[in-house]
């Protein structure tokens, strides 16, 4: 991406303590992002081969209202894009906006949060736990995988707003900046992957 090349190249003369440390932070980042692509594709293999083994209990067409992981979807996809100008007010050194855009985005992510929750909340409560069959098992493996990277960007907005605040838009702040981006655009992709295969799928 040219924007972290830039950063890379800028690191020279900026605040990192060696020459390369902004290459390796992105090489290191690059891996353990692969390394999340494995692990969720393992995880789509596994709800793959278990999304018949419903064992006498309700299909997903019994419970998924589709209306509602839709507005969880959006919620995601809205949060993408202010993610997105977060990142171009960036490049033009609009810290205010930056500011703004990463807290939108935490409000969004949040929102899908919440909504993730409530339904899992209200699948337990009606006796559809992950104990249930081996289709609710993989369900809320991969769904609740995907949770828990979400509140760990969420946690990840937070302190990089309190950088943005206190450090204002340095060289390392902004490698970090673009290193939170690519991992929200990336939970985006597997998010749009889950409702397509195990939501929209199991519904028709």
């Amino acid at each position: 991406m040219a924007i972290e090349a830039s950063i890379v190249e800028s690191a020279q003369v900026g605040e990192f303590k060696h020459p390369d440390a902004a290459a390796n932070h992105a090489f290191g980042f690059w891996v353990y992002l692969m390394s999340d692509l494995i692990l969720f594709s393992a995880l789509f293999a596994t709800f793959a081969v278990l999304e018949h083994n419903y064992g006498g209990g309700p299909t997903g067409h019994e419970l998924f209202r589709l209306s509602y992981i839709f507005g969880e979807t959006m919620l995601l996809l809205l949060s993408t894009t202010t993610c997105g100008l977060a990142v171009l007010a960036m490049r033009d050194d609009k810290k205010s906006s930056v500011l703004i855009g990463l807290s939108v985005t935490f409000l969004l992510g949040f929102g899908f949060i919440v909504m993730e929750v409530h339904e899992i909340y209200h699948l337990i409560l009606d006796g559809n736990g992950p104990d249930r069959s081996g289709f609710l098992s993989a369900f809320f493996t991969l769904v609740g995988t995907h949770g828990a990277h979400v509140t760990f960007g969420l946690i990840w907005i937070a302190v990089m707003m309190g950088q943005v605040i206190t450090k204002g838009l340095t060289t390392p702040v902004q490698s970090r900046l673009i290193r939170w981006s690519l991992f929200w655009h990336f939970l985006d992709v597997v998010w749009i992957g889950i409702f397509t295969f195990v939501y929209l799928k199991g519904v028709l």
